[in-house]
């Protein structure tokens, strides 16, 4: 079943586009983490949000600070709903899997994206974030607080999560030139999510 789950996370996001627009909180919770996120970045840089979905509220809130923003999502229905939103900005469809971009970005964030993909195909993103990165390019993603897969739902499906544990994280960070500035796990102030803050270091 997980492994059925895993494979359906795209097409799960697409089918329900609308409900997941009806369900996602724009209260800004992340706000905190969102602002220590932008505090490594230029004033004005550019951001590439991995797992945009529809743009609300986390691209929303990077626009409307002032940063230019490309996002990517493997749901086509969430891209397009992203564009109409907020048209000046660029939006890809595209699994994130396959981000292979010529060109670096000021910071990266996989916020509730990331940790929907299976551990060889987080270990895999690795060197992608890298190549996506220059020295001092910043990277924040959520993720577990253990080894291991998760099951939830959403729109009454069943909505695959998977982690590797914190000292991989760190292992392979470092492995490809990334610090960890902070992080959390289960953070009270932000929904209970476990979050990464790193910056490209060389």
């Amino acid at each position: 079943m997980e492994s059925d789950a895993a494979k359906q996370i795209l097409s799960l996001y697409e089918k329900h586009a609308e409900e997941f627009a009806r369900q996602r909180s724009r209260q800004l919770f992340e706000k905190k983490w969102l602002d220590k996120f932008l505090q490594l970045l230029r004033p004005g840089g550019h951001i590439l949000d991995i797992g945009c979905g529809n743009g609300k509220p986390i691209a929303e809130y990077f626009i409307g600070s002032g940063f230019t923003l490309t996002g990517v999502d493997g749901s086509a229905a969430m891209i397009a709903q992203a564009q109409a939103d907020f048209p000046t900005q660029r939006w890809i469809h595209r699994d994130m899997r396959h981000l292979a971009m010529d060109e670096t970005f000021d910071g990266l964030i996989a916020w509730d994206s990331f940790f929907h993909l299976t551990q060889n195909d987080q270990r895999a993103m690795f060197p992608l974030f890298a190549a996506l990165s220059h020295p001092g390019s910043a990277l924040m993603f959520t993720s577990g607080t253990s080894n291991g897969t998760a099951m939830g739902t959403f729109a009454g499906e069943p909505l695959y999560h998977a982690s590797l544990a914190p000292e991989e994280y760190r292992k392979i960070l470092a492995q490809h030139g990334f610090s960890v500035v902070d992080v959390q796990f289960e953070d009270p102030e932000c929904g209970y999510h476990s979050i990464w803050l790193c910056k490209k270091v060389n």
